[in-house]
């Protein structure tokens, strides 16, 4: 899956440096950073809806759209790939590969990590 994520942050590159392309995502890059935020919480809103309402074949082409606008996203902000995934690796080092990053303090003591008084608000 990660280089299939890669070559879409390459042609959304490509495109968002070609300001004579008028595809959708030329537009959606033209548009501004504004505009990417509020398609990328717009395509998270449909995954979510179609969730609760148990429509998966639904939500599996909103999860496609929802990366593809998370990539545009990253391209803006010049965010590779391979900093999401180091920064997944550096939570797996630190959590477990399927844990997220606590929102309150946490501390590493003798190897093993301590969660603040706060607990995970995420």
């Amino acid at each position: 899956m990660s280089s299939t994520i890669e070559r879409l942050h390459e042609a959304v590159t490509r495109i968002s440096r070609n300001v004579a392309d008028t595809s959708r995502t030329a537009k959606l890059v033209q548009g501004g950073r504004t505009k990417m935020a509020k398609k990328l919480v717009e395509e998270a809103s449909e995954v979510s809806l179609d969730a609760v309402t148990n429509d998966r074949e639904a939500v599996v082409r909103e999860s496609a759209d929802l990366i593809y606008n998370l990539t545009v996203l990253w391209v803006d902000m010049g965010i590779s790939p391979d900093d999401v995934w180091n920064e997944m690796k550096r939570r797996e080092q630190l959590y477990g590969i399927a844990e997220k990053l606590h929102k309150g303090p946490v501390a590493v003591i003798n190897g093993g990590v301590t969660v603040g008084p706060q607990g995970d608000k995420g």
